[in-house]
């Protein structure tokens, strides 16, 4: 393929299943990173001793970063090792690791810059998704989209993905959540460069492995932070790295909506408070600028679901980077060198 392929693995009490993963990643791969994020049964250790494919190298954290963290450690490695496609694939079992070459496919043919598995394709394959989980998935992926702006993109929650190494060397790495939110921030994050983003649809396995991640416990979690996200999306994307017909679409539809609102409680209240009914006027005042607020807001909702980036930054990257490091020859702005 001509490109560096390697997969980063965050063991934390997988010891039981880490061999047996790493046994099935394919040729495809040229670099195995498995880091061992200060894991109670030294899964990593074990794979030092008992792996002996030379591919693999172990990173030991000293404390524990949490997924996240243990991730962004291998991706830095990754980047270290002159990587061009960087994979995330967890070593509980649950990720076939045969989907790596349809997960990179996008990445090498430069149609994308990251590329995320996605569970939620195939109706009859939920079927084996515990219940909580698929309720829960289904809730996160519509604020994922709210506040990543992918809006195309399902499943946030699955950890099966693959990044462009000069996609990721963009990413502001300490600003990333480092626990379970990892993954939903990093499609913030990739939507503030601009990257474009694509789903693979694939199967999950569903064994006798515990997972670490309760969805009820880190509901309420996900959804500030997808909140807060979101403001920040908003107010980066529309008002201060641009300001367009869709930025006043938002502030109108927000004043009218407030102000229809508060009247109309205000009034309803003395109605009730008096005895006295509001009259025709008073309502289609406090009415109007509800619908016309909702209208624009509908507007401005459109206008970003059309702005989803779906054009692959890491080509033209790539060419800066040979030009910055004088490896390459003078950028000239042919076909191979825009972005496609």
């Amino acid at each position: 393929m001509g490109q560096s392929v390697a997969v980063v693995i965050p063991c934390y009490c997988v010891r039981s299943q880490i061999l047996p993963v790493i046994r099935q990643i394919g040729t495809e791969v040229d670099r195995i990173i498995v880091v061992d994020d200060a894991c109670p049964e030294e899964s990593g250790r074990f794979v030092r001793e008992n792996c002996f494919d030379p591919r693999v190298i172990v990173l030991k954290n000293d404390k524990n970063l949490g997924v996240g963290g243990a991730v962004l450690n291998g991706y830095s490695c990754a980047l270290q090792l002159g990587a061009d496609v960087i994979v995330k694939l967890d070593g509980d079992g649950q990720m076939d690791p045969c989907w790596i070459k349809y997960l990179i496919r996008p990445i090498l043919e430069g149609r994308a810059d990251y590329a995320k598995g996605n569970r939620f394709f195939k109706v009859a394959g939920l079927r084996s998704m515990p219940r909580v989980r698929l309720l829960g998935n289904a809730i996160l992926s519509f604020f994922s989209k709210i506040s990543s702006g992918y809006w195309a993109v399902f499943d946030p929650t699955n950890g099966y993905t693959a990044i462009s190494a000069s996609t990721f060397a963009l990413l502001p790495i300490e600003e990333i959540s480092p626990g379970y939110f990892f993954e939903s921030d990093m499609l913030y994050q990739l939507g503030i460069v601009r990257a474009s983003v694509v789903d693979v649809p694939m199967e999950a396995v569903y064994a006798n492995e515990i997972s670490h991640l309760v969805v009820s416990r880190i509901m309420c979690q996900f959804l500030y932070k997808h909140l807060t996200n979101t403001c920040k999306r908003i107010v980066y994307n529309y008002f201060l790295r641009d300001f367009s017909l869709a930025s006043i679409e938002l502030i109108t539809g927000i004043c009218f909506v407030l102000f229809g609102t508060t009247f109309g409680a205000y009034h309803w209240t003395e109605s009730i408070r008096t005895g006295v009914t509001a009259t025709t006027g008073t309502v289609m005042l406090a009415a109007l600028p509800i619908i016309l607020g909702v209208q624009l807001l509908l507007s401005f909702l459109a206008c970003d679901i059309a702005s989803t980036p779906n054009m692959a930054i890491h080509r033209f990257l790539q060419e800066v980077r040979k030009r910055e490091s004088g490896d390459g020859q003078e950028l000239e702005w042919t076909e191979h060198a825009t972005l496609r």
